[in-house]
This record gives C-alpha cells, sequence and structure tokens, in this order.
C-alpha cells in the first residue's frame, strides 16, 4: 500500500532535483526519492565496506576486472573458503580486451576487506568493486 509523504523546499532545490531525476534515468519523483534515501540510509548506517566494523556480517556483489593471466588467482580466492561464494559469472569483454568476473559473496567485512586488498595487489588485475547488498528487515527471499 502506498503512503504520500510531502516535503517543501526551495526553488533552486526542486529544479536541481528535476535535473537528477532526468539524469538518473527515472521516470517519476518519487522513485528517485525512494531509492535515495534508502541508499542513503544505508551508507550512513553501515557505510562502505572500508568503514564497516571487522565482525558485521556482509553480502554483495564483487566485481573483478582482469587480464587472463591472473586466472589462477581467483580460483584460489573461490577455493579458500575465506568467505561465501554463492553465485559466479566470467565474461570476456571483447573491445576492451578485459575479463571480467562477478561473485555474489558473503562474509565478514574484514574478510571481504581482505580479499579485496590482496586482488587490488596482484599484477594484471586492473579494478575490483565491491557492492553490498541494502540491508532490509523483510522481503522477497
Amino acid at each position: 500500500m502506498s503512503r504520500i509523504l510531502s516535503f517543501s523546499t526551495d526553488k533552486q532545490f526542486a529544479e536541481q532535483l528535476e535535473d537528477l531525476v532526468k539524469k538518473s534515468g527515472y521516470n517519476n519523483r518519487s522513485m528517485f526519492l525512494r531509492d535515495a534515501s534508502i541508499h542513503f540510509c544505508d551508507a550512513m548506517t553501515r557505510g562502505d565496506i572500508y568503514s564497516m566494523v571487522d565482525t558485521i556480517e556482509v553480502e554483495g556483489t564483487m566485481v573483478i576486472y582482469y587480464q587472463h593471466s591472473v586466472e589462477n588467482k581467483l580460483l584460489e580466492l573461490r577455493h579458500s573458503h575465506s568467505i561465501e561464494i554463492s553465485s559466479y559469472s566470467h565474461n570476456c569483454l571483447v573491445s576492451s580486451h578485459t575479463c571480467v568476473d562477478t561473485m555474489q559473496i558473503k562474509g565478514t567485512a574484514l574478510l571481504i576487506r581482505e580479499a579485496i586488498q590482496k586482488l587490488q595487489n596482484t599484477n594484471d588485475i586492473d579494478r575490483v568493486e565491491f557492492i553490498a547488498a541494502p540491508v532490509r528487515e523483510e522481503g522477497c527471499c
């Protein structure tokens, strides 16, 4: 069930908001503000992976861009059991001559940070990103 919430703002912010909504690809202001609020709250309460408490359990997606020569390093991570990997995908990006792997992972913030740092310090790994999943009290799963 939907509820209508409203707030007041000055004209300049309202115009900037309309521009942000359009640039972001959202079709309406309500969806944009809903998602922006959720992401802002998540960032304020949990922070990014580098500011999270070591022992907090985190789920999310790790994205790794690399050259073929380091596939064995990713195999080591997948078999290390330091983090739980529930899904793994490999793709070759032909135009950029780069491989990209995505992994749906779960583990403590400390172990995920350690995995990221190890990968970042490996030759021929171009970029490593981690996107933490939003936390909800209830939902689809």
